[in-house]
C-alpha cells in the first residue's frame, strides 16, 4: 500500500477514534457517519466505515456492543473491560414485564427459579455489588454436593439415551455432525447477539458463502465453532475437564476476537469488568490460577455427565477464567462428556437469549444456580428431541465402518495428506500393511474410496484435514475409473 495511502487511513482512524472520545457512552454507525463528514473534509461510505471500525476493534482501541443495528462503538476503557461478546447491557435484563412474558412464557420456571428471576430484574442500582467468591467453587464437593437433583439427572438420562451408547466415544455425535455443527454453531452465537440466521450460518459452514451486511467479527465467532465441535466430536475419546482441553477449547473460540493472540487459550492476566451487572470478576493472576485448577478437579471427580455439564456452565463463566469468551468456552465445555458418554449433545437451539442472560446475572450476584437449571433442562428436552428426529432418519450403520471406523478415517487421511490419487488398489494395499483381515480389505477399501469422492469441507474435520490440505488434494487430476 502506497505510504499516502496508509497515512488517510491512519488519519481516519484517530479521526474516528477522537469523535467517539468525545461520546463516551458510544455512537451508532450513522451518527458517525454524519458526525465525521461534518468535522472533516470527506465523507465515509458505510462499507469503507465499517471497515475502519473493525480495525480500530482490532487494535484495541474501541469497543463493539451489540449486533446489527444496534450495533454501538465506544472508546475502549484501557484499565480493563470485555469485549461485546461478554458484556450484558442493562436494557437486555431491565425489560418491561410484558415483553419478558412474551418471550419467555414458553419455558415454564419452578418457583425459585421465577423468584430468582424477580430479583435479577430489579433495577441495576438496587442490586447489592459483589465480587467473587471463592468458597462457591470450594463448598462444592463432587458426589455430594449436587446442583441437578437426582430425579431431574434420572429424566435427563432417559431422554438423552441413544442407541448402542457403548459404542466408542463421540460415535453419536458423528452419527448427527453436519446437522449438530449448524444448530451449535448457530445458537451459540446467537446467544451471544451474533445476528446470523441458521441459514447465513450453513452456507458459511458448507460453502464458505460470508452473509452480506454482516460485521466480520459475526462471521469469525462462527468459524470458530465449527473448529470447537470438530476438536470435541474428533477427540472425544481423549477429551476430559483437564488444561490441555480447557484452554484448547478456548484458543479455538477466540481466534482473533480477543484483540491480543496472546489471549487466546491463555488464563487472563488483567483486569475485567462486566457491564449491565454489580458483579466483579476476581482480578489476581494467582488467585485465578489457583481457581481454574479446583474448578478443573472438581468438574474431573463429578461422575454424572449432565452434573459434570451443568456444573462448567455454572462455574467457568463466574470464574471469568479469560479476557473474553468464557461463556462460550463454557456451553462447548458443557458438550465434553455428553459427547464423550454417546448422549444426546446439547446445542441450545431456542434458548431464549434474555433468560440465558438473566440466569447468567443469577450465578454472577446470587451464585444461585435454580433459573440456569431450569432454562438447561428445557434446553437439553428441546435438543433432544430435535436429534431423535435426525436419528431416526439416518439408515442403519454401516458394520464394517463402525468395526474399523479409526482405520478408515487413518486410511482417508493417509490419502489427502500424502496427496495421492484414490484407488480402490492403493487402498487395498493400505489394508494389507495395517493388519486388515484379508476377507475385509475389499470392502474395507470400497468403503474408504466412498468418503475420499465425497470428501467435503464439513466432513473434512471429522479426518482432521485442514482446509488448505484438502483443497491442495483436488488440485490432483482424479482418475475416471476405479
Amino acid at each position: 500500500m502506497a505510504r499516502s495511502s496508509q497515512d488517510r487511513i491512519e488519519r481516519q482512524l484517530s479521526e474516528i477514534e477522537a469523535l467517539l472520545r468525545d461520546h463516551p457512552s458510544g455512537l451508532r454507525r450513522p451518527a458517525i457517519e454524519n458526525l465525521y463528514s461534518q468535522r472533516s473534509d470527506e465523507s465515509l461510505t458505510p462499507r469503507t466505515l465499517l471497515r475502519r471500525l473493525n480495525r480500530l476493534a482490532e487494535q484495541q482501541r474501541i469497543v463493539v456492543e451489540g449486533a446489527g443495528v444496534a450495533t454501538t462503538y465506544r472508546v475502549a476503557d484501557h484499565e480493563g473491560t470485555l469485549a461485546a461478546e461478554e458484556a450484558i447491557r442493562p436494557d437486555e435484563v431491565e425489560r418491561e414485564e410484558r415483553a419478558g412474558e412474551d418471550e419467555d412464557g414458553q419455558i415454564a420456571l419452578s418457583t425459585s427459579g421465577a423468584e430468582v428471576r424477580k430479583l435479577i430484574l430489579r433495577p441495576i442500582t438496587q442490586r447489592t455489588p459483589v465480587g467473587y467468591d471463592r468458597s462457591f467453587l470450594e463448598d462444592y464437593v463432587p458426589g455430594q454436593t449436587w446442583y441437578l437433583p437426582q430425579a431431574l439427572r434420572r429424566r435427563l438420562h432417559e431422554r438423552g439415551h441413544t442407541p448402542d451408547p457403548e459404542r466408542p466415544a463421540g460415535t453419536y455425535a458423528r452419527e448427527i455432525y453436519e446437522n449438530l455443527l449448524i444448530d451449535l454453531s448457530w445458537a451459540s452465537s446467537r446467544l451471544e447477539g451474533n445476528t446470523y440466521s441458521r441459514l447465513d450460518t450453513a452456507s458459511l459452514l458448507k460453502f464458505g458463502q460470508v452473509a452480506e451486511g454482516k460485521d466480520a467479527r459475526e462471521a469469525q465467532m462462527v468459524l470458530n465453532h465449527k473448529r470447537a465441535i470438530d476438536f470435541l466430536v474428533e477427540e472425544a475419546e481423549e477429551l476430559a475437564f483437564n488444561r490441555r482441553t480447557l484452554l484448547t477449547l478456548h484458543a479455538l473460540l477466540s481466534e482473533n476476537l480477543v484483540g491480543d493472540p496472546a489471549d487466546e487459550g491463555r488464563l487472563r492476566r488483567r483486569i475485567v469488568q462486566i457491564t449491565g451487572t454489580t458483579y466483579t470478576p476476581v482480578a489476581i493472576p494467582q488467585v485465578i490460577e489457583d481457581c481454574f485448577a479446583q474448578y478443573l478437579e472438581r468438574a474431573d471427580a463429578i461422575d454424572d455427565p449432565f452434573e459434570q455439564a451443568f456444573f462448567s456452565m455454572v462455574h467457568l463463566p463466574y470464574l471469568q477464567p479469560f479476557v473474553d469468551v468464557n461463556k462460550r468456552t463454557s456451553r462447548l465445555a458443557a458438550n465434553i462428556p455428553l459427547i464423550h458418554k454417546n448422549l444426546s449433545p446439547l446445542s441450545f437451539i431456542d434458548v431464549p437469549r434474555q433468560l440465558y442472560l438473566q440466569a447468567t446475572l443469577a450465578i454472577y450476584e446470587l451464585r444461585r444456580v435454580d433459573l440456569l437449571r431450569d432454562l438447561f433442562e428445557w434446553a437439553y428436552e428441546r435438543s433432544c428431541a430435535q436429534y431423535r428426529i435426525v436419528r431416526d432418519a439416518l439408515v442403519e450403520p454401516d458394520p464394517l465402518r463402525l468395526k474399523y471406523g479409526d482405520e478408515i478415517k487413518a486410511s482417508v487421511r493417509h490419502v489427502v495428506l500424502s496427496q495421492l490419487s484414490p484407488t480402490r488398489a492403493l487402498l487395498i494395499q493400505w489394508a494389507t500393511e495395517n493388519d486388515i483381515p484379508a476377507d475385509d480389505r475389499e470392502p474395507f477399501a470400497e468403503r474408504a474410496l466412498h468418503i475420499l469422492l465425497s470428501l467435503s469441507e464439513g466432513m473434512a474435520g471429522r479426518y482432521r484435514i485442514s482446509q488448505d490440505a484438502l483443497e491442495k488434494w483436488r488440485e490432483l487430476q482424479l482418475p475416471s475409473n476405479h
